[in-house]
């Protein structure tokens, strides 16, 4: 019986591997040059670490998390997602001692027990950025504005910023009441998680992906209208740094993220060619985390974004590049010497850093030059018995069609020159 794929996962195949590595070179050449560098952590870690950080009464840490023990009766858990993994390694390698904001990005695998559907798996990958130890509202802007223009670099343009402020600590009590007073006569209404999250944690029920939740939720009271002093000021420098360079965003009232560790600014950038599930970022501060995990208090902001989903948008708007694949030399071998002649050859080919193959299974010149085109060769080296004996190879370039015998000593110079060309 044949044993497939976990649900949730895909195999990421050969002709579509060059499609990601793209998306990675795009990744680091803006990432360059907005000064972030690249941080890899564990797949795992501790589960408390999730508990703590992501926030208990999330659906990511109440329904979606791998949490196992390992053979020592250690909870660990398949990372969800890498802000808290990133914090982690930040306090345990003491990031902050060399430079007062610290600047990461990460590319890599996250796992949440999830519904699959189009662009959205089990086990997904991320790219995400973090900017740790500044509070001031331009670097919230600069986060902003990498993630835009890393999708407009891939040539997605219908974009649209969505922002809002979720308070802090300050001034949360005072509009968590005034949500618990707006939900109460809705409270037989509100699905069986929602009426738990009354008490313990009600901005929750604004995130809520049940539709009657979302219906109950319009006309809800907006945290801008409670923010305090300090989080009102950041929010509108943020609002006004934007204005200054010219980016529109709207205002979204229900916009809280699904994470409980953001403070003040929150986005996210939807793309909406996709639809009903149009956001491709989405991010904001998060000034109480470093503490949480056991730092000091440490300001910071980030933002993730899906691949698949900015794949499948790349997909539908026909925007993935054709990256071509080749061969630079393909040794065509006629007879037992010839492939022991051909393979030696090879193998000098691919020292000298061309890109060389062979056929294997000794079938005929036809068949084998079928399989140099099928390979996109540039060249195809022939040899045969009497090739073998005289030292020579018939060349021919298959753009062309013309070829030539040359010795063995030319053909490195030569296709050094032909690949160029």
């Amino acid at each position: 019986m044949l044993i497939n794929g976990p649900r949730g996962t895909k195999d990421i195949l050969p002709d579509t591997v060059a499609q990601w590595l793209y998306l990675e070179e795009r990744i680091r050449d803006i990432c360059r040059c907005y000064g972030y560098r690249e941080i890899r952590t564990p797949i795992f870690e501790h589960t408390e670490l999730f508990l703590r950080g992501i926030g208990e009464t999330t659906d990511v840490v109440e329904k979606e998390m791998y949490t196992f023990p390992d053979r020592g009766g250690r909870s660990l858990t398949l990372r969800p997602e890498n802000t808290a993994s990133a914090v982690r390694s930040y306090l345990q390698n003491k990031l902050y001692a060399a430079e007062s904001i610290v600047k990461l990005f990460y590319m890599g695998s996250m796992f949440r027990y999830d519904r699959p559907q189009a662009g959205r798996y089990r086990e997904f990958h991320q790219f995400g950025v973090e900017a740790l130890g500044e509070i001031n509202p331009s670097v919230d802007v600069e986060i902003i504005l990498l993630a835009i223009e890393f999708l407009r670099s891939l040539g997605l343009e219908a974009l649209v910023l969505h922002l809002n402020s979720v308070g802090c600590p300050k001034c949360r009590p005072a509009y968590r009441e005034k949500l618990q007073a707006f939900f109460r006569p809705e409270m037989a209404e509100l699905c069986t998680d929602c009426q738990s999250r009354f008490a313990r944690n009600p901005l929750r029920i604004l995130d809520c992906k049940n539709e009657h939740c979302h219906a109950l939720s319009q006309g809800a009271p907006r945290i801008t209208d409670c923010l305090c002093d300090e989080c009102k000021a950041h929010f509108d420098k943020v609002q006004s740094y934007l204005k200054e360079l010219d980016v529109p965003f709207e205002l979204d009232s229900n916009l809280v993220r699904g994470l409980d560790y953001y403070t003040k600014t929150a986005f996210e950038v939807q793309y909406t060619p996709l639809g009903a599930q149009s956001a491709v970022a989405g991010g904001g501060r998060y000034d109480g985390l470093v503490e949480e995990i056991g730092g000091d208090a440490t300001p910071g902001i980030g933002f993730a974004i899906g691949l698949e989903r900015v794949l499948l948008a790349l997909e539908k708007q026909e925007l993935l590049p054709e990256i071509e694949e080749y061969v630079d030399v393909f040794f065509v071998a006629l007879g037992e010497a010839a492939e022991k002649t051909s393979f030696k050859l090879m193998q000098k080919v691919r020292a000298a850093g061309l890109a060389a193959a062979m056929d294997f299974a000794g079938r005929s010149l036809k068949a084998q030059m079928k399989q140099a085109n099928k390979k996109k060769s540039r060249f195809v080296a022939i040899l045969g018995e009497d090739e073998v004996k005289d030292t020579s190879i018939t060349l021919k370039n298959m753009k062309t069609s013309e070829q030539k015998k040359i010795v063995f000593e030319e053909l490195i110079p030569m296709l050094s020159v032909g690949v160029k060309n």
